[in-house]
């Protein structure tokens, strides 16, 4: 078997392969000789089925899927051993003369690919671009306060209800005259939140009520959703479909919630034992936690503005015309030409910005170790407990958890793929001047929007 590569244009080749007899006869005969064991025909006994008649029978089908076979393997191969740079994958050369499996036994094939082109990326500090901080005014500060306030608050019990307490109570469902239903569904010691009930007449109804007292009310307006009856009265979903009447709810409890109040008390349950011991402290660490949760944030917008300003610096040419065939090949069925070429000038700046990073990697030999993806699994670790207000673990726990999510291959890949764009990041940050603009977190966010409109410009 040979491959000849011949070249079609500065980033286009295409691939030659040339089979003959001997590269795949003995597959062909060994796959034969198994299909002759197994065949089951009738007039012949197992396993004596004549050669002749499984060659007629099935010879070509497996000629073709060998032949096959060993094109796709030596169209890797040969990628691999030359160190063929290519965009997407080879594709079957167009008009080419089909192959004759009938009466010919040495085959010629052709394939089309496209070379991805040398990036030279030089980055100095005469390269600007702008990275915004976020400006974390009184405004900010004090919902961050607040919310601080509502982490560490608790249900309280008191008196009576108005119209937001959390109710504990029994429920018993009623006939239609209003009595206890025989057999009727049951629920005990559940807890619903006035707040939520959806019917604003229920809703005022259910001020001025104390533990003890037993309520009317018709659950299917109160709460529409078959899922949250389901979920209150304790059955199933098919069964709180068909759920309507009144129930008595029997109150045990009201609780109201309240916010913890802003002191050593609540220092100490969010940072531990006496890390913040003053209200300026208090409000240093929490701006200082703002500006860290944002970082992500303002990260991911410097590298959309470092994508536009180096994509069009660098500006790496492309083999459109072939990526247009291959998208659309790959997409058959998904995808309309017509659709591939409106969505082609994304793909196309996505694509320029990937060999530029790909570049980066391989000119500083930008490596991820085993090491850096770790960390990452553990900094995923740690904002998932978080979440749950679950802060402060132990290394060795969040090493524990990280080490089940890198068991998980595409995790892995995502977190190896993450960390490469991290470290990335890193290296431009490092590289150029830093255009720092200290922005309020509306205009940051108004800076997405604006982006936005100009996609959707650009669609038009």
């Amino acid at each position: 078997m040979n491959i000849v590569k011949e070249k079609t244009g500065d980033l286009t080749a295409v691939l030659k392969v040339n089979i003959s007899e001997k590269d795949y006869a003995e597959k062909v005969e060994n796959v034969l000789k198994d299909y002759r064991k197994k065949a089951r025909i009738d007039g012949f006994r197992p396993g004596k089925v004549p050669t002749g008649l499984i060659k007629k029978m099935y010879g070509k089908g497996i000629l073709v899927e060998e032949v096959n076979k060993l094109i796709s393997e030596s169209l890797t191969n040969y990628i691999r051993e030359e160190k063929l740079n290519i965009l997407g994958e080879p594709l079957p050369t167009e008009n080419q003369k089909p192959a004759d499996f009938d009466n010919e036994s040495e085959f010629e094939f052709s394939f089309d690919v496209a070379l991805a082109p040398e990036v030279d990326v030089k980055l100095s500090k005469k390269d600007k671009v702008p990275y915004y901080e976020i400006k974390v005014d009184d405004k900010l500060l004090e919902t961050h306060i607040d919310n601080y306030a509502r982490r560490f608050g608790e249900f309280k019990d008191v008196e009576e209800t108005t119209d937001n307490e959390m109710l504990t109570g029994n429920f018993v469902e009623l006939d239609e005259e209003g009595n206890v239903k025989e057999g009727g569904i049951k629920a005990e010691e559940v807890k619903i939140t006035i707040e939520y009930i959806k019917n604003e007449e229920i809703k005022k109804a259910m001020a001025g009520h104390k533990a003890g007292d037993t309520i009317k009310l018709d659950v299917r307006k109160a709460y529409p959703s078959d899922s949250e009856i389901a979920s209150m009265l304790k059955v199933d979903k098919e069964v709180a479909k068909n759920i309507k009447g009144d129930f008595n709810f029997e109150i045990l409890k009201v609780q109201r919630f309240e916010k913890a109040e802003i002191n050593q008390e609540l220092y100490d349950k969010a940072f531990g034992k006496d890390v913040v011991k003053t209200d300026k402290e208090f409000k240093e660490k929490l701006t200082e936690e703002i500006k860290d949760n944002f970082v992500r944030e303002t990260d991911y917008r410097f590298l959309i503005d470092a994508k536009e300003k180096f994509v069009k610096k660098f500006d790496p040419e492309l083999p459109t015309e072939f990526l247009k065939r291959w998208l659309i090949a790959v997409n058959e069925g998904k995808f309309t030409p017509e659709q591939i070429e409106e969505e082609f000038p994304k793909f196309e700046e996505d694509l320029k910005w990937q060999l530029i990073k790909d570049a980066i990697i391989k000119e500083n030999e930008i490596k991820v170790e085993e090491e850096d993806i770790l960390e990452a699994a553990k900094e995923v670790t740690a904002a998932q407990f978080a979440q749950y207000g679950l802060a402060n673990l132990p290394d060795e726990q969040l090493a524990q958890y990280a080490q089940e999510i890198l068991k998980k291959d595409e995790e892995r890949r995502k977190l190896y793929e993450k960390k490469f764009e991290d470290k990335v990041l890193e290296f431009i940050k490092d590289s150029i001047k830093l255009d720092i603009k200290e922005i309020s977190v509306e205009d940051f966010q108004k800076l997405w929007e604006d982006e936005q409109k100009k996609s959707e410009k650009k669609k038009k």
